[in-house]
Formats: structure tokens, C-alpha cells, sequence
């Protein structure tokens, strides 16, 4: 395994507009992923496992909802913290932040924002530590882009539901100890639920043979009849807003970690480009590749300042949700299409696990889908500017 030699590109002097917190947060989380990450993640990857060693190391680094109140087991950071972190854990790898992302804005954040105390007592502190590791069920093998059109439904029992339904392209499935649902009631009205491992009827098969965040573990959410008490129904929204307002916290985070592999793209080609030698002089010194990095650069230092400017927006309870997917597609697009340069300028040793380019560019195909699609994303901003719905 090569030494990871990733120094993060500053060129506006970003730096300056962080908090000594902020910084400090950030080089925590950087180099525990050096240390922790960059030395086995091309095997698990190659290998097409998530490597469970690491949830221990995850929590310490406080990626598992690092702005949830400490009360509640999480560390009380702010949004721009939570940026940078999952930053750095993309810069590792984009499995590596979805675990992390699942966990903080897809199930601990509507447990905190919508659950009772009881629930919140009982789930946040262990999902804080990675002693229950959870996932998120929203999108179904029919419903993906229309969310509100899910067939998964429960019926009153008495003192509980009964659930029935699948989740499918679920990270973190195989293996979850808990799950937030999100199912249909009798009046077509859609709530929240936590689904406990253990509970009868309830399986997570998982899925294979992915080209894409092969370091992930992904999944499917069944359920067979279950029976859910209803002290772990979300009692604080219903309605589709409440999912979708989770995804806006993951969305978010995925803004910040995009930048993480597009940074770790270029600095790799440029640290390549400097180094490899062709028609007497280093490549570095020709033209075309002088476009390519400077290219790469100016579009990191754009995103970058899009994702600043977004997190002192959402800290300060500004951000809107067209906001957040105009980040998330510009970041992902950028970040995608900096790794397909970063891997000509390497030539055919791009495409080798020598190096993380390859990695991160078939990652990225799935980023750029997954919570809510390049397309979907695009026409978010349209309904915005417009006012005019092309969703129906």
C-alpha cells in the first residue's frame, strides 16, 4: 500500500474562514482516516466488504451525528464541523461518509428532531457510540424519485402496528441494528417508524455485485407482518416533508464530502503529474495538462466556497432545501468529473488500485444518484427560479 501522502488543496486561503475549532476538527478527522482508512480500504473494496474495524474509529472522530446535543451522546458541533468531517471521510471514500452520513442525518436526526425523550434516550447515545449502527428506508424497487408514492404500509393493531413492504439501495441494511421506516398508515398519511433487529418478519438481504461503493454495505429493508409497538412510531411530524427535511441534513453532507474526493483526485494527479517523466521533462510542464489541473483547482475552490457559504446558512437556520440541492449537484458533478481527468493524466495506471482515482470515479456514479438524482436536483433549482412545478 502506498504512504497517504494527501495534502488538501487551499487556494483561496479558505482556511482563514474557519474557526480553530473547525480546523482542529478537521485534522482530527483527516488523520485518524490516514492512519484507520487509507491502508485497507483499496483491499475492502476490491474485496467488496465493509470493513466493521473501523465504526469504533468513526465515532471517536465524532462522524456519527456530530451535531446532535451531548446530552443525547453527540458532540454539539456545528454544521460547518459536520461538513468537514464527512469532507475528510470522502476524501478516504465515498462508502466510508455514506455509513457515516446514514447514521448522523438519516437516522439520528429524525429520531432527534421527531422522537419522543423516551426515544431519543434509548437510541441516540448508542448510535452516537457506533454500538448500534442504523439505516434509513425510504426509496422502494418502484419508488425512487416519487417518494410519496410508496406501497409500504402499516394497520393498527391495538398497542401496536402491524408493517409490511421493502426498502431497496439501502446502505448500511446488512448489518443495521435499527431502521427508520417511512411507511404509509391506513389514511395514506406517512410516518416515521424504528424498526428494531430482532423483530419478527423483519429481514435485510443484502445486495451484490456492485461496481460502485464496493466498501459499503448495501442492502435491502423486508418486512414480513411485522409487529412495531407504537412507542416507536416518530411522534413529532408526519407527512413527507419529515423524510425529506433528513435528506436535506444528508444532502448537506454530501455537498462537503464530494469536495473530499475531488481534492483527493487532483492532489493525486498533481502529486503524478510532477513525478512522471515523458519526452525528456515531467508531464506537469505540458499544456494540456496544465488545463486539466488548473481546471481541476478552480472547481474545487468553487465548491468549496459553496459549501462554506451553505454551512453558515444552515447554521444559522437559513438554508433552504433548494439551496442545499443546488450544492449537492454542483459539488458531485465537479467532484465526478475531476476524477475522470485525474485518471488521464495517470494513463493506464489510473485504473489500478495503486491508486484511489478509480475508486473514487465509480463511487461518484452512485453519489450523483443517490439522495435525489443529478436531474431531480436540477429541476429542484428550476421549481425554485420559476416557480413552475416539472415534476407533474
Amino acid at each position: 500500500m502506498k504512504p497517504d501522502l494527501f495534502e488538501a488543496p487551499d487556494y483561496y486561503q479558505l482556511d482563514d474562514l474557519l474557526t480553530e475549532e473547525h480546523k482542529m476538527i478537521r485534522d482530527a478527522a483527516r488523520a485518524w482516516v490516514k492512519r484507520d482508512v487509507s491502508p485497507i480500504i483499496e483491499q475492502a473494496a476490491q474485496d467488496a466488504v465493509f470493513p466493521k474495524s473501523i465504526i469504533p474509529g468513526l465515532a471517536s472522530v465524532g462522524a456519527f451525528g456530530p451535531y446532535i446535543p451531548e446530552e443525547y451522546g453527540g458532540s454539539g458541533m456545528d454544521q460547518i464541523s459536520y461538513g468537514l468531517i464527512m469532507q475528510e471521510l470522502e476524501r478516504g471514500d465515498s462508502g466510508v461518509r455514506s455509513t457515516a452520513s446514514v447514521q448522523s442525518s438519516l437516522v439520528m436526526y429524525p429520531i432527534w428532531k421527531y422522537g419522543s425523550e423516551e426515544q431519543k434516550k434509548k437510541f441516540l447515545p448508542k448510535l452516537a457510540s457506533g454500538e448500534f449502527m442504523g439505516s434509513f428506508g425510504l426509496t422502494e424497487p418502484d419508488s425512487g424519485s416519487d417518494p410519496g408514492s410508496m406501497i409500504t404500509r402499516f394497520k393498527d393493531a391495538g398497542d401496536h402496528v402491524i408493517l409490511n413492504g421493502a426498502k431497496l439501495w439501502i446502505s448500511n441494511s446488512p448489518f443495521c441494528d435499527v431502521a427508520v421506516v417511512w411507511a404509509k398508515d391506513e389514511n395514506d398519511r406517512i410516518h416515521g417508524v424504528i424498526v428494531e433487529r430482532g423483530m419478527e418478519g423483519f429481514t435485510t438481504p443484502e445486495t451484490h455485485n456492485k461496481w460502485s461503493l464496493r466498501a459499503s454495505a448495501t442492502g435491502e429493508l423486508i418486512f414480513q407482518d411485522v409487529k412495531v409497538p407504537k412507542a416507536n412510531i416518530l411522534p413529532g411530524r408526519t407527512g413527507l416533508g419529515a423524510p425529506l427535511s433528513c435528506l436535506d441534513s444528508a444532502r448537506f453532507g454530501i455537498a462537503w464530502g464530494a469536495i473530499g474526493a475531488a481534492m483527493d483526485c487532483y492532489d493525486t494527479a498533481l502529486r503524478y503529474a510532477k513525478e512522471r517523466k515523458q519526452f525528456g521533462k515531467p508531464i506537469a510542464g505540458f499544456q494540456l495538462q496544465q488545463k486539466k489541473l488548473a481546471e481541476m483547482i478552480t472547481e474545487i475552490t468553487k465548491a468549496q466556497l459553496l459549501a462554506w457559504r451553505l454551512g453558515v446558512l444552515r447554521e444559522e437556520g437559513k438554508a433552504t432545501s433548494a439551496q442545499i440541492s443546488m450544492a449537492k449537484r454542483n459539488n458531485v458533478e465537479i467532484a465526478i468529473n475531476i476524477a475522470r481527468e485525474a485518471r488521464q493524466i495517470l494513463g493506464g495506471m489510473g485504473i489500478t488500485g495503486e491508486y484511489s482515482i478509480m475508486r473514487h470515479s465509480m463511487n461518484l456514479e452512485s453519489v450523483i444518484t443517490y439522495e435525489g438524482t443529478h436531474d431531480i436536483h436540477l429541476l429542484i433549482t428550476g421549481l425554485d427560479i420559476t416557480g413552475e412545478n416539472a415534476f407533474v
